[in-house]
């Protein structure tokens, strides 16, 4: 399938609702930071994540991404390199939230702070895992080493894991690119 493609949401093997949100981590030329924003309200308010949310009707994962990321940070992706697919389950919770996971090093722009973000750069051996999703530094290590995966995690609540699977599906190494 091509990055490109309009994906429909749809329902899983149980008969869960699956609902499609993006999720853009963006870099410096050198790789050696990385922004994130500190969420300011919703959900994971007060945790720092990547940009992303909801792709609406007609729209493209990729477009999707980079409307995202112009909304929360005010920056203009340029290329987005997708490293993984993770799907969220809760505990009693009827949908599935399949969440596409970009690389972006380029981009046009000053992060800015929004309504839901606040930006901030951080070296990327000093990510603040423990303001963060629990479960982001399970898979951190794949996409800081440009690998793809893909991924089921099991929440109950926000904050306890009760079940992890990542599989590292190959290197990653440019075939994900889209502009």
């Amino acid at each position: 399938m091509s990055l490109d493609s309009k994906i429909q949401p749809g329902t899983n093997a149980n008969g869960k609702r699956i609902k499609l949100l993006t999720l853009a981590f963006l870099f410096s030329e050198g790789r050696d930071q990385i922004l994130l924003g500190k969420k300011k309200r919703g959900f994971g308010e007060g945790w720092w994540n990547g940009f992303g949310g909801k792709v609406v009707d007609g729209e493209t994962i990729v477009e999707g991404a980079k409307r995202e990321v112009l909304e929360e940070c005010s920056l203009n992706a340029s290329s987005l390199t997708k490293r993984g697919i993770i799907d969220f389950e809760f505990v009693n919770d009827p949908v599935i939230l399949q969440v596409h996971i970009f690389e972006i090093i380029k981009f046009s722009g000053q992060p800015l702070e929004s309504e839901e973000m606040l930006p901030k750069w951080f070296n990327v051996n000093q990510i603040p895992f423990d303001n963060m999703w629990p479960d982001d530094k399970m898979w951190f290590p794949y996409l800081i080493e440009k690998k793809y995966f893909e991924g089921y995690i099991l929440f109950e609540g926000h904050t306890k894991v009760l079940d992890c699977k990542l599989v590292l599906k190959h290197d990653g190494q440019d075939d994900n690119s889209a502009e």
